[in-house]
């Protein structure tokens, strides 16, 4: 268990799915009905634990589920390369009832904070979430490197990069 600010992370652990699943969707959901209209979507296996048993389970992630409060907010999962400091965000996710409170902030400075020896951050993120590319470029510090798919909604994406000083 670690403290930043008030936030608490905790190592996700498989018993954590059941409550982490229904947050991921709401948050999820929450993206595609405002940017895409539509009430529902995400990955694959957002919807029912799938997506959290292969990547935030994965023994090559670094995964938390963030509290405030004493209660699961959201979580995060990342890979630590400690070879080439080039790390990589593969996913963060607030509950929409605590999203815009700027608690996403804190779990990014909590990543650099917990991580400081990263030379390169990199993360992709729907072509369609305004919000998130609000967050990862004017938030967080970090560029768009590359657009995947830019002429489709659906399936375009934005490859961003973060170096650190």
């Amino acid at each position: 268990m670690k403290t930043y600010r008030d936030l608490v992370f905790e190592e996700v652990r498989e018993k954590d799915i059941e409550v982490l699943t229904p947050i991921m969707k709401r948050a999820f959901d929450e993206d595609t009905r405002i940017h895409l209209g539509r009430n529902c979507g995400g990955p694959p296996g957002y919807d029912n634990g799938d997506f959290l048993r292969r990547y935030a389970l994965d023994n090559a992630s670094t995964s938390y589920k963030i509290l405030k409060a004493g209660k699961v907010i959201g979580a995060i999962i990342l890979w630590i390369n400690t070879d080439t400091n080039h790390n990589f965000l593969g996913n963060v996710f607030i509950d929409p009832a605590e999203e815009n409170k700027g608690i996403g902030k804190i779990v990014w400075d909590f990543v650099e904070h917990e991580f400081p020896n990263t030379e390169i951050w990199k993360t992709e993120t729907p072509i369609f979430s305004h919000r998130n590319h609000h967050f990862y470029i004017n938030k967080c510090g970090f560029h768009v490197i590359k657009i995947e798919n830019p002429k489709d909604i659906e399936t375009g994406s934005f490859i961003l990069e973060k170096r650190m000083k």
